[in-house]
């Protein structure tokens, strides 16, 4: 079973998140939420999220894929975390998955994952990033950066994500759970 980790922090975009977290428990993904501190998640239109965990508890473990959740402030909480930008670089050593939707590409641009890679982000958030080809698709899928345009793209972004640690057929089962 893949393991992912979903990093929520405080004014994250609660479509995003929830739609990202659902969608992959329904593929049997193993995923571990986990708030930058011990307070729950309050999301940028007033939802509060419990996460599984804190980031320091989570960040013992090992994982798949680690997906950003955009939203404002959320996105820049995360990119302000030392503890993701190592988390990130980390992944990318490692040869793993690294996801981002909506404001949150920023954060990968910021760290580096972006560098020489086609990207997509909510519009006007990777203007000022450097060796990243933009994009206006609403799902982009490089090597393994995963980058997707805002809440309306979520669920495609979503099952890319399936797809790309489980493969078509699982994808295809969830979606057609979904009555798409």
């Amino acid at each position: 079973m893949h393991k992912v980790l979903v990093p929520l922090a405080q004014g994250c975009e609660e479509l995003e998140a929830v739609t990202i977290i659902d969608l992959l428990r329904r593929a049997q993904i193993e995923v571990i939420t986990a708030g930058l501190d011990s307070q729950n998640i309050t999301a940028s239109r007033g939802v509060v999220i419990i996460a599984d965990t804190d980031l320091d508890t989570a960040l013992k473990d090992d994982y798949d894929m680690i997906i950003l959740p955009g939203g404002l402030p959320g996105a820049d909480h995360l990119g302000n975390d030392q503890r993701i930008k190592h988390i990130l670089i980390k992944m990318k050593n490692s040869g793993k998955f690294t996801a981002a939707i909506c404001a949150a590409p920023k954060v990968l641009a910021n760290a580096g994952i972006l560098d020489n890679k086609k990207a997509t982000s909510y519009p006007g958030f990777l203007d000022e990033a450097k060796n990243t080809e933009i994009s206006n698709d609403a799902v982009v899928t490089d090597g393994k950066v995963i980058t997707s345009r805002g809440p309306g793209t979520a669920m495609d972004f979503a099952l890319t994500l399936i797809e790309s640690l489980e493969g078509k057929e699982k994808r295809d089962e969830v979606e057609k759970g979904l009555v798409r």
